[in-house]
């Protein structure tokens, strides 16, 4: 066979890959019904010692803020309880609307207005209102009416709306003042504050507060391993994201997020290697269940020398199985496959069925091609006419093969 194409020419770009890191961290908002419960619960636990209610109720014991006393006015009181009635009975619009006016009122204490902003706040984010709740939430912290449970509470929601809203700055911003303001080292608030970090692509820094946080954690979450694999990766620090990536699948050796994030890690390393070893790992547990899973792994052997075979086994299988979808790019790379390792007849059958589903005529031009290598003239030209049909970059080396002696 003769190899007039060069791999690079013939080779399709790999699939490319990704973390499948969450890397954002919703805002939690109570449900009216959830709200209703907790109210619920709270009446059941009135027999509670009133040393255990404070060690539940007091968690910034640090903060530089002094929690105020609050209490409501004896003005306002009614509206406050008409006001959580309705939201207890998921009557939103109607409880918001008392908000506002409870925010409105003059004679209202700061207690008052920043409660009233907090369940506004509430309100508009189970309404997907979430400029309304940035801005309720603001107010609820301009009024400095809350307990500090409450108070930072506030605080917390309104970075993580910053954050979900794409506000980064902003959302960093608030959570400095938060962490200033608390002295909190708590894991779960540390990762927030990452999170905005790593959005900002401030890598190394989030890095840094990600991996205090997960220090700090007894059983840190995998979303939190997997948020700091990415802020090593995308900091250059490859070698720290693939030993931590490492140690998180060493742990997990079943668990199919932590190896593919290990195998993808070893890609960003150019360590293909090792990365195609953990994804066979995985498809000979079976655990190959999704189109992208056979992509990831035959993109990598394409782009190991000498391990052509090993990828059309994996697309072959992948479609036998009906998992790949049988689309153009598989069947280029089915194609490329067969091409490379020296099966020109199967090499053909797939540029065969590429070519047809290809976007332009660059694939029916290789076919010509390796037609004609293998003196298929007839075969060539005819792929040659459908290339320049389909739109070619140089179309004079499809009229070549045309022009060529032979029927």
């Amino acid at each position: 066979m003769k190899h007039s194409m060069t791999r690079r020419n013939v080779l399709a770009a790999t699939v490319a890959t990704v973390l499948a890191f969450g890397v954002l961290a919703q805002a939690h908002a109570q449900s009216a019904q959830d709200r209703a419960q907790a109210r619920r619960d709270r009446q059941a636990q009135k027999g509670e010692s009133k040393q255990e209610t404070a060690k539940v109720a007091d968690q910034y014991p640090d903060a530089t803020r002094q929690s105020p006393d609050a209490k409501a006015s004896a003005k306002v009181t009614p509206k406050l309880k008409k006001m959580m009635d309705l939201y207890d009975a998921d009557k939103g619009a109607e409880a918001r609307a008392i908000a506002d006016e409870i925010i409105a009122n003059a004679a209202a204490n700061a207690y008052d207005h920043a409660f009233a902003a907090q369940i506004g706040a509430q309100i508009a984010y189970d309404a997907d209102d979430t400029a309304a709740a940035m801005a309720y939430l603001n107010k609820a912290l301009e009024f400095n009416g809350l307990d500090n449970n409450g108070h930072f509470g506030a605080m917390l929601m309104l970075g993580q709306l910053q954050l979900q809203e794409d506000q980064y700055p902003q959302s960093l911003a608030t959570f400095d003042r938060f962490f200033a303001e608390t002295k909190s080292s708590k894991p779960e608030h540390l990762v927030l504050k990452g999170n905005a970090l790593y959005r900002m692509d401030r890598f190394p820094e989030a890095a840094a507060v990600l991996k205090q946080a997960i220090d700090a954690s007894p059983e840190p979450k995998a979303d939190w391993q997997q948020l700091l694999m990415a802020a090593y990766a995308e900091g250059g620090q490859g070698a720290e994201a693939a030993k931590m990536a490492e140690a998180v699948a060493a742990k997990n050796p079943t668990d199919k997020r932590a190896q593919t994030n290990l195998a993808v890690v070893y890609l960003q390393n150019d360590m293909y290697d090792k990365a195609a070893a953990v994804l066979e790992k995985l498809r000979a547990a079976g655990q190959f269940t999704e189109d992208k899973d056979y992509r990831q792994l035959y993109s990598t052997y394409l782009n190991l020398d000498g391990k052509e075979k090993q990828a059309a086994t994996v697309i072959n299988e992948g479609l036998e199985k009906g998992v790949i979808k049988p689309d153009f790019q598989t069947y280029l790379a089915l194609a490329q496959s067969y091409y490379f390792s020296e099966q020109v007849a199967p090499a053909i059958d797939a540029y065969k069925k590429a070519a047809p589903l290809a976007p332009d005529g660059e694939t029916y031009l290789n076919l010509a091609r390796v037609l004609w290598q293998e003196d298929r003239v007839p075969e060539a030209k005819e792929a040659a006419k459908q290339a320049i049909a389909k739109g070619v970059k140089k179309p004079d080396d499809a009229k070549k093969i045309i022009a060529l002696p032979g029927k």
